[in-house]
C-alpha cells in the first residue's frame, strides 16, 4: 500500500517503512506525527484519489532526525560595476520514517 502526501508545499509517494526527507516539522526526535493531507491512496484493489484530499485518511510517521541541508551559496555580480552580494542558506529538514497508512473513505 502507498499514499501520496503533501507537506511543506511538496508531494511525496510513501509506503510503510520508507524514510523521507521533508521540510522542518516541529517536534523532537522520536515523536510521532500524523500527515493528514493525503492526496491519494493506492496499492489495494481500487485506488482512492481525493478532491483535493482523501477524507479520514492519514499517514503516521516517526521523526528520525532534525538535520540541516547542505549550504547553498547565492552570489550576485554585475561586471565592471563593483557590485557583489554573497548570501548563504541552509534549509532545515526533518527525516521521517513511515509507520502506518490509514486509508480513508
Amino acid at each position: 500500500m502507498f499514499a501520496i502526501v503533501k507537506t511543506g508545499g511538496k508531494q511525496y509517494r510513501v509506503g510503510v517503512g520508507d524514510q523521507i526527507t521533508v521540510e522542518r516539522i516541529a517536534g523532537d526526535v522520536g515523536n510521532e506525527v500524523a500527515l493528514t493531507e493525503v492526496l491519494a491512496v493506492g496499492g489495494t484493489e481500487s485506488p482512492v484519489v481525493g478532491h483535493p484530499t482523501v477524507e479520514n485518511a492519514s499517514v503516521k510517521a516517526k521523526i528520525v532526525q532534525q538535520p540541516r541541508g547542505t549550504k547553498v551559496i547565492v552570489f550576485k555580480k554585475k561586471r565592471r560595476k563593483n557590485y557583489r552580494r554573497k548570501h548563504g542558506h541552509r534549509q532545515e529538514l526533518t527525516v521521517l520514517k513511515i509507520e502506518e497508512i490509514t486509508p480513508g473513505a
